[in-house]
């Protein structure tokens, strides 16, 4: 390992009102510090967040991003997290451009929902349902979720990404409520895990905005 393990930043994304809960990012500012893929997923695997990125090019956004098993083009709760840190209009994915902006206490990403790996959205009949769920096999990432008032576009949701890397439970994730967004065709307003808030809205051409509070830890 070429840097030491405080050589990063750490931010929660999709807080609660009150700027709790949200989903840890750890950010890796200087990318360069390790350029090959394999040690930015040993780097990551060893961090244990659900989502690691390494900056390569902070004025232009160019960004990669890491699960503790896997490289992913593209994922929400990293790109809305990377966005309001380095504080750029777009993000340079693997998947494709990425609009960014800040509105108020809130940080805004554009993309695509064909960018996002195959979810499982599973819908259930109340928001008690999905609170119940207990943790399902391996092997399927589930987006469980339920309206919780259907006129206001409130969901209530729960993920379950269903790999063999820890990560049992994602608090808050971008990506499968675009991918909701995207299917259902309205903007919603999303309260994922113990407490995370994300906003969505469908834009035109097949774009989606996710929206939310970003805090920094450290």
């Amino acid at each position: 390992m070429n840097a030491p393990v405080t050589d990063y930043d750490v931010v929660r994304v999709f807080c609660g009102p009150r700027g709790g809960y949200g989903n840890e990012l750890g950010v890796v500012r200087e990318g360069s510090v390790m350029p090959g893929r394999s040690e930015r997923q040993l780097f990551a695997e060893k961090l244990g967040f659900s989502e690691t990125v390494f900056v390569d090019d902070p004025e232009r956004g160019v960004i990669d991003i890491y699960t503790p098993t896997l490289r992913l083009p593209f994922a929400g709760h990293p790109c809305v997290g990377a966005a309001w840190l380095l504080d750029v209009p777009e993000l340079v994915t693997h998947a494709g451009l990425v609009g960014a902006r800040q509105d108020g206490e809130f940080c805004w990403i554009e993309a695509r929902a064909e960018w996002v790996p195959p979810r499982t959205l599973r819908q259930y009949a109340t928001a008690a349902e999905v609170d119940d769920l207990a943790v399902p096999p391996k092997g399927e990432w589930v987006y469980a979720w339920a309206w919780e008032d259907e006129p206001a576009g409130r969901v209530r949701a729960r993920a379950f990404p269903g790999r063999d890397d820890g990560i049992d439970e994602d608090e808050a994730t971008g990506a499968a409520a675009l991918l909701l967004t995207d299917r259902l065709g309205r903007a919603l307003n999303i309260t994922q895990g113990t407490g995370s808030q994300i906003l969505t809205a469908p834009q035109p051409y097949g774009w989606t905005e996710i929206g939310g509070r970003v805090f920094l830890e450290r």
